[in-house]
Protein backbone atom coordinates (compact mmCIF):
# COMPACT_ATOMS: atom_id res chain seq x y z
CA UNK A 1 0.00 0.00 0.00
CA UNK A 2 1.34 3.44 -0.96
CA UNK A 3 2.33 6.02 2.21
CA UNK A 4 1.90 9.60 1.53
CA UNK A 5 3.65 11.54 4.11
CA UNK A 6 2.01 14.81 5.71
CA UNK A 7 4.18 17.37 7.90
CA UNK A 8 2.98 20.92 9.27
CA UNK A 9 0.72 19.82 12.16
CA UNK A 10 1.09 21.32 15.46
CA UNK A 11 -0.64 23.61 18.16
CA UNK A 12 -1.90 27.34 17.26
CA UNK A 13 -3.58 29.55 19.15
CA UNK A 14 -7.49 30.60 17.93
CA UNK A 15 -7.84 33.16 14.94
CA UNK A 16 -4.30 31.56 13.88
CA UNK A 17 -3.29 29.44 10.62
CA UNK A 18 -0.98 26.36 9.66
CA UNK A 19 -0.23 24.75 6.35
CA UNK A 20 -0.08 21.06 5.85
CA UNK A 21 2.11 19.72 3.26
CA UNK A 22 1.53 16.09 1.69
CA UNK A 23 4.37 13.75 0.17
CA UNK A 24 2.09 12.03 -2.85
CA UNK A 25 5.67 11.20 -4.60
CA UNK A 26 5.37 7.49 -4.30
CA UNK A 27 1.84 7.63 -5.78
CA UNK A 28 2.04 6.35 -8.98
CA UNK A 29 -1.43 7.02 -11.33
CA UNK A 30 -1.33 10.12 -13.14
CA UNK A 31 -3.65 12.06 -12.97
CA UNK A 32 -4.95 12.33 -9.47
CA UNK A 33 -6.40 13.85 -7.04
CA UNK A 34 -5.05 14.78 -3.13
CA UNK A 35 -7.58 14.87 -0.70
CA UNK A 36 -7.36 16.16 3.12
CA UNK A 37 -9.60 14.68 5.44
CA UNK A 38 -9.60 15.00 9.34
CA UNK A 39 -10.89 12.81 12.14
CA UNK A 40 -12.15 14.88 15.10
CA UNK A 41 -11.66 13.04 18.14
CA UNK A 42 -14.60 10.44 18.90
CA UNK A 43 -15.80 11.59 15.33
CA UNK A 44 -16.26 9.27 11.68
CA UNK A 45 -13.26 10.76 9.37
CA UNK A 46 -14.87 13.81 7.15
CA UNK A 47 -13.26 15.61 3.95
CA UNK A 48 -11.84 19.03 4.43
CA UNK A 49 -10.42 19.71 0.54
CA UNK A 50 -9.60 18.31 -2.67
CA UNK A 51 -8.10 18.82 -5.39
CA UNK A 52 -7.23 17.42 -8.34
CA UNK A 53 -3.77 17.40 -10.88
CA UNK A 54 -4.65 17.74 -13.54
CA UNK A 55 -7.26 20.56 -14.00
CA UNK A 56 -6.72 21.65 -10.49
CA UNK A 57 -11.05 20.93 -9.73
CA UNK A 58 -11.19 22.14 -6.34
CA UNK A 59 -13.96 20.84 -3.06
CA UNK A 60 -13.88 22.32 -0.17
CA UNK A 61 -16.60 21.29 2.85
CA UNK A 62 -18.74 23.86 3.58
CA UNK A 63 -17.42 24.16 7.68
CA UNK A 64 -13.74 25.58 5.87
CA UNK A 65 -15.05 27.15 2.93
CA UNK A 66 -13.26 30.74 2.99
CA UNK A 67 -11.10 29.91 5.45
CA UNK A 68 -8.90 27.13 4.08
CA UNK A 69 -6.76 27.05 0.62
CA UNK A 70 -5.50 23.66 -0.98
CA UNK A 71 -2.87 23.60 -3.53
CA UNK A 72 -0.53 21.32 -5.33
CA UNK A 73 2.72 21.01 -7.17
CA UNK A 74 1.61 18.46 -9.66
CA UNK A 75 5.50 17.93 -10.63
CA UNK A 76 6.80 16.90 -7.41
CA UNK A 77 3.17 15.34 -6.39
CA UNK A 78 2.99 17.47 -3.37
CA UNK A 79 -0.09 19.04 -1.60
CA UNK A 80 -1.06 21.98 0.57
CA UNK A 81 -3.37 22.77 2.74
CA UNK A 82 -3.39 26.35 4.38
CA UNK A 83 -5.42 26.75 7.16
CA UNK A 84 -6.13 30.56 8.23
CA UNK A 85 -8.48 32.02 11.23
CA UNK A 86 -8.21 28.42 12.41
CA UNK A 87 -10.68 27.55 15.91
CA UNK A 88 -10.91 24.92 18.20
CA UNK A 89 -13.45 23.22 16.44
CA UNK A 90 -10.66 22.66 14.21
CA UNK A 91 -8.73 20.18 16.09
CA UNK A 92 -8.35 16.72 14.98
CA UNK A 93 -5.87 14.71 13.63
CA UNK A 94 -5.66 15.76 9.77
CA UNK A 95 -4.88 13.50 7.13
CA UNK A 96 -4.03 13.24 3.07
CA UNK A 97 -5.08 10.83 0.51
CA UNK A 98 -4.16 9.69 -3.00
CA UNK A 99 -6.56 8.42 -5.64
CA UNK A 100 -6.71 8.48 -9.57
CA UNK A 101 -8.45 11.24 -11.01
CA UNK A 102 -11.00 11.02 -13.91
CA UNK A 103 -11.10 14.18 -15.44
CA UNK A 104 -14.28 16.00 -14.95
CA UNK A 105 -15.15 14.03 -11.41
CA UNK A 106 -14.32 15.09 -8.45
CA UNK A 107 -15.09 12.87 -5.86
CA UNK A 108 -13.85 14.13 -2.30
CA UNK A 109 -15.68 11.58 0.30
CA UNK A 110 -13.55 9.12 1.92
CA UNK A 111 -14.31 6.11 0.43
CA UNK A 112 -12.61 7.24 -2.83
CA UNK A 113 -9.22 6.98 -1.33
CA UNK A 114 -7.10 4.21 -1.52
CA UNK A 115 -4.11 5.58 -0.58
CA UNK A 116 -3.62 7.75 3.11
CA UNK A 117 -0.67 9.24 5.12
CA UNK A 118 -0.39 8.52 8.98
CA UNK A 119 -1.81 12.06 9.50
CA UNK A 120 -0.76 14.76 11.47
CA UNK A 121 -2.25 16.43 14.68
CA UNK A 122 -3.65 19.93 14.46
CA UNK A 123 -4.85 21.25 18.14
CA UNK A 124 -6.16 24.82 18.32
CA UNK A 125 -6.24 26.42 21.96
CA UNK A 126 -9.12 28.62 22.59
Amino acid sequence: EVQLVESGGGLVQAGGSLRLSCDASRFTFDPYTIGWFRQLQGREREAVSCISSSDELTYYADSVKGRVTISSDYAKKTAFLQMNSLQPEDTAVYYCAAAPYFTGSLDCFTGGFGSWGQGTQVTVSS
